[in-house]
């Protein structure tokens, strides 16, 4: 059974080629801000609303590719980073016109596997050429469509956009479908500490008990301390047990060994992460030296606790384990890494819960690209913990460790 999630739609081209007029042809709506003056869109902007017959998408205002100055640079920059962020990018053009920016456009989609559309707007003054057309489907454009973001009718655009979003936007798959079935019970660990918002339950815990209700089967939540009484009271024996990561070894000594166990970070690492090379990269932290760098990246921004998970504890069990002098790097969110990724020993993500599986695929690409080992938060801490094994092996299917068809 596959969860659906909000596709990310990103409009691109020169200033003043009408990207946020057609936000709001598409819309139907006054929902971005609109003026003849060139460069009114100065950062990337997002606008969430349903596109009827299809469902809720976000749309991605950015500035133009074209923009001029010091400041016009760092908008740019931002423009270009608002790619790895979107599942469909919609390159606006006007009069038939096509050079470097677009092409540095088109580079960046193809070189990131961003599907595209291509509007040729105000087409009421201009109408898009044969060739253009062409030129257009050559470099890979899925569809072009000439628009007229004043009165023109928007079915054409939302057709060529429903057609052109591609199934991974929407539809993912499930985080336990392949682990549990009807009526089957799972037993959810959820510590409440210092890191656990008031009143609530973390994201991943929340996402978790989602997926288990639509795979109909049954989930049992409650605290590490319980999980000993409540085995020895009820005589139930879970199918699956997740915990929190940082009890893995309390969670680790409480359930039953034949029992499958994991963690919601490691259950992140499957369902969304590079899974495969998450298995690759985790038994490198043995062969980190003094003097390494490690590069956390952390894919939310919170309040930081005293015993942060990814910048205090992962850090501070990793040196334990390997007795070497380290240094750590954290980056929040999608913020740039400042440090060239040669730098770094060994990256270090987290679940995940935040970001869709695109943007976190995009995010450990540089590392991927320079070789450099790469892993998931929970996996980490289980393998210096000492249950690995235990931890990854409800999803590996042999011992040769396949990763999940999907990636």
């Amino acid at each position: 059974m596959g969860r659906e999630r909000t596709p990310h739609i990103g409009l691109f081209g020169r200033r003043n080629n009408g990207k946020s007029s057609i936000i709001n042809r598409i819309a139907n709506q006054d929902i971005a801000i609109v003026s003849d003056h060139a460069g009114t869109t100065t950062d990337p902007v997002k606008k969430s609303f349903e596109i009827s017959g299809f469902g809720p998408v976000v749309l991605i205002d950015t500035a133009g590719i074209d923009d001029v100055g010091d400041l016009g640079q760092q908008r740019i920059k931002k423009t270009l980073g608002a790619i790895k962020l979107v599942d469909l990018a919609i390159l606006v053009v006007t009069n038939n016109q096509w050079s470097d920016e677009e092409m540095s456009l088109v580079k960046q989609f193809n070189d990131q596997d961003t599907p595209f559309i291509v509007v040729h707007n105000k087409c009421d003054l201009v109408q898009n050429t044969a060739i253009f057309s062409h030129k257009c489907h050559e470099l890979g454009c899925l569809s072009v469509v000439s628009f007229n973001a004043l009165n023109g009718d928007a079915e054409p655009l939302i057709r060529a956009i429903k057609e052109a979003i591609p199934e991974s936007a929407y539809s993912v798959p499930s985080l336990v479908g392949d682990l549990v079935s009807y009526g089957d019970i799972v037993l959810l660990i959820t510590p409440i500490d210092i890191e656990a918002p008031e009143g609530r339950l973390i994201l991943p815990q929340v996402q978790a008990i989602r997926d288990i209700l639509d795979n109909d089967a049954i989930c049992v939540v409650l605290k590490e301390r319980e999980v000993d009484a409540f085995l020895r009271k009820t005589n139930i024996k879970p199918t699956l047990a997740i915990t929190d990561s940082q009890i893995f070894l309390k969670a680790d000594a409480s359930i039953p060994k034949e029992i499958p166990l994991t963690s919601f970070s490691i259950l992140l690492a499957h369902f969304k992460g590079d899974f495969s090379n998450y298995l690759k990269g985790t038994p490198k932290i043995d062969e980190l030296k003094d003097g390494d760098r490690v590069l956390m990246l952390e894919s939310c921004s919170h309040h930081v606790a005293c015993d942060d998970i990814g910048r205090v504890k992962i850090p501070r069990w990793i040196a334990a384990y390997t007795g070497r002098q380290l240094e750590f790097d954290v980056v929040a969110g999608l913020n740039n890494v400042e440090r060239p990724i040669d730098d770094y020993a060994l990256v270090i993500q987290c679940g995940g819960c935040m970001i869709t599986r695109k943007q976190l695929h995009n995010r450990l690409g540089p590392a991927k690209a320079s070789d450099i080992a790469i892993t998931n938060y929970g996996m980490a801490i289980a393998y210096v913990q000492g249950i690995y094994n235990r931890a990854i092996s409800p999803f590996v299917k042999t011992k040769n460790m396949i990763a999940p068809d999907y990636l």
